[in-house]
């Protein structure tokens, strides 16, 4: 056989054994979620727990979550239809492969809906933040350009009619936010005399939140 021969054989074989793109979605379908898939999953819900540590939030892993989390919700139900239509038994098989996903999402949601991830970053912090609100007694606003206190950078320190506002750098969706510590009980989601356009929400204990609008 010639070598014009051999190459024509080669690329009829090759074009005959090429897989289309219908055949290729339903190998990928059939398989389990695996190494790239899960850990993605497992990436962005800790960006989303990230985000909701931020008083006010924080936009940058606000986007990056919902919008990584949509893209990966929609491959997901994708690849479990088409399994469910034609590969079953790997569902049955490899059913915590299958359940990974759906956890590691309703974990995310549970754990920010309860606003674990910011109360714990707050606890943690409580020490330092307090020790930054005692340079602050005597000078009522302190710059601190992204210092840190705890786990927060902060821009800077606020002492105003008994209340103590912190800005996090980062933090707000579209204003600025941050945290407060009062004292005393303060009053939520409505504005406050004394404290300029900024509402608080309340955390836990003496600590708050508060949003510029």
């Amino acid at each position: 056989m010639s070598a014009a021969e051999s190459d024509s054989v080669a690329q009829l074989i090759a074009i005959a054994h090429r897989p289309t793109f219908g055949q290729r979605l339903i190998s990928w379908a059939s398989r389990p979620p695996g190494r790239l898939y899960l850990p993605a999953c497992t990436v962005i819900g800790l960006v989303l727990l990230y985000e909701d540590s931020v008083p006010g939030g924080h936009l940058p892993s606000l986007l990056l979550g919902v919008g990584g989390g949509a893209v990966l919700a929609a491959m997901g139900a994708l690849r479990l239809g088409i399994a469910l239509s034609i590969a079953r038994p790997m569902i049955r098989y490899y059913w915590l492969r299958w359940v990974s996903a759906p956890i590691i999402a309703l974990l995310a949601i549970g754990l920010s809906v309860a606003d674990i991830p910011l109360q714990t970053r707050v606890d943690t912090s409580a020490d330092a933040l307090l020790g930054v609100r005692a340079t602050a007694d005597s000078f009522g606003t302190v710059p601190l350009d992204g210092t840190w206190a705890g786990l927060y950078p902060l821009e800077s320190v606020t002492v105003s009619e008994g209340i103590t506002r912190y800005t996090v750098r980062g933090a707000g969706l579209l204003d600025g936010s941050g945290l407060a510590y009062s004292p005393d009980p303060l009053p939520t989601d409505e504005f406050l005399e004394g404290q300029g356009g900024v509402v608080f929400e309340h955390i836990s204990g003496p600590w708050y939140s508060w949003s510029e609008y």
